[in-house]
């Protein structure tokens, strides 16, 4: 009798509980590579990449400008790296200002904002609502030239015009090729253990004036800017490290009034290196000047033990860089060459993903009819025993895991 007095209480408790709604369905379990790479092949004919061991492979789609969409250091039933939003790829449609479909890599061109912006057309305000991303850079597929196993390459032409009206022919030569794992130690200086499974890869971006004038300041320039979304999480923390010395010299550490400052509990700034929140639950956004940025930059997820890296050509000297402030600039040619985004809220109530970024760019190119200029930006995603990963993470950014996952509360 006392047993099932306790089964009719059980049940009568489990009943209640759920009609109210306080127990929620179980989370559903994370996609591998293999889901997302299905996924992706079947709604726009993405084409994977593959290591000659099958395990580090990249998924390539030429519908969304050739982009990276994910990567897995697993094989298929690895973990799968990038941001993908399957809703709206599912959709099958275009939304306003921006469709952020996800993607590892993505190809846009700078600037965003100021007169010479190409996100904002001539006298309307800087805002939400007037934002819009030109087709080149995501609406319109990019043709592929030619593709291997580890290797395939687009090329797109066509024409953007920034705020100030002035009208640019381009063509966009884009290659992504898999990094096997003794170049990619050979790009960080590093020896990668054996106990740690890695991927990486590198775009390679080349825009040229196909027009019949030169490119000059007075009518603005172009950029090539490479951005990456990536999975945001409570315990995800960028990293960027930067050149030490005096605001007087070098000028700020940091810009992080993109979008208003960022709070002190999100972003803490040291002699030679910042920590950032990636947990996508605040829109913020910062920045590196030419003159302090490294070429190199990072994020570590403690949850999961994955330490991501950026790597970029970063010319020597160079120190026009377009800038993307969202406002009419008395130095349009003051920008910044290492950003990271984290998603949030935006004026809508809603986050455009969320998610968090790491995005390099190339200088601002004045270029003569005929001529390009290249940006070359590599990812490389390791996912181990910490002890392992804290030597990478430690000759590359400058900073042990300890410190990274404890610096911000």
């Amino acid at each position: 009798m006392r047993s099932l007095k306790k089964m009719l209480v059980s049940s009568l408790t489990v009943g209640l509980v759920l009609s109210s709604g306080i127990v929620c369905q179980a989370q559903e379990k994370e996609k591998t590579f293999g889901d997302d790479a299905t996924f992706l092949q079947k709604q726009t004919g993405a084409v994977v990449l593959k290591s000659a061991d099958g395990q580090a492979q990249v998924a390539v789609a030429p519908k969304y400008q050739g982009r990276v969409m994910t990567s897995t250091s697993g094989g298929e039933k690895g973990r799968s790296y990038g941001w993908i939003n399957y809703s709206l790829i599912e959709s099958d449609k275009f939304v306003e200002h921006f469709n952020a479909f996800g993607g590892e890599d993505r190809f846009w061109m700078g600037p965003e904002g100021g007169q010479f912006a190409l996100f904002f057309k001539k006298g309307v305000p800087y805002n939400m609502d007037n934002w819009q991303t030109p087709p080149i850079m995501d609406t319109e597929p990019y043709p592929v030239v030619s593709k291997t196993d580890s290797e395939i390459k687009f090329q797109k032409t066509g024409t953007v015009i920034n705020r100030s009206g002035t009208a640019f022919d381009v063509q966009i030569d884009r290659t992504v090729s898999l990094l096997d794992n003794k170049k990619a130690g050979e790009l960080l200086g590093v020896t990668i253990p054996k106990s740690v499974k890695q991927v990486a890869y590198e775009s390679k971006n080349s825009v040229t004036n196909k027009g019949k004038e030169a490119w000059t300041k007075e009518k603005g320039l172009l950029s090539i800017w490479i951005l990456g979304m990536f999975k945001h999480s409570p315990t995800t923390t960028i990293v960027i490290p930067f050149t030490k010395g005096a605001e007087s010299e070098l000028g700020p550490k940091v810009n992080d009034t993109y979008f208003g400052k960022v709070p002190a509990e999100r972003l803490v700034v040291k002699d030679d290196v910042l920590f950032f929140k990636g947990d996508g639950k605040y829109r913020s956004k910062i920045g590196l000047s030419p003159k302090r940025a490294r070429n190199i930059a990072g994020s570590y997820d403690s949850a999961n033990k994955l330490l991501t890296l950026v790597q970029y050509d970063k010319p020597a000297g160079a120190t026009d860089y377009v800038n993307s402030m969202w406002e009419d600039q008395k130095e349009p040619f003051s920008g910044d060459v290492v950003n990271s985004y984290n998603d949030g809220p935006t004026t809508t109530g809603k986050p455009l993903g969320p998610f968090y970024e790491l995005e390099t760019s190339s200088p601002a190119g004045a270029l003569e009819p005929g001529k390009a200029m290249v940006h070359c930006h590599r990812t490389f995603h390791f996912e181990g025993p910490e002890a392992d990963l804290e030597q990478i993470a430690k000759s590359v950014l400058g900073v042990g895991l300890n410190d990274i996952k404890t610096t911000l509360p």
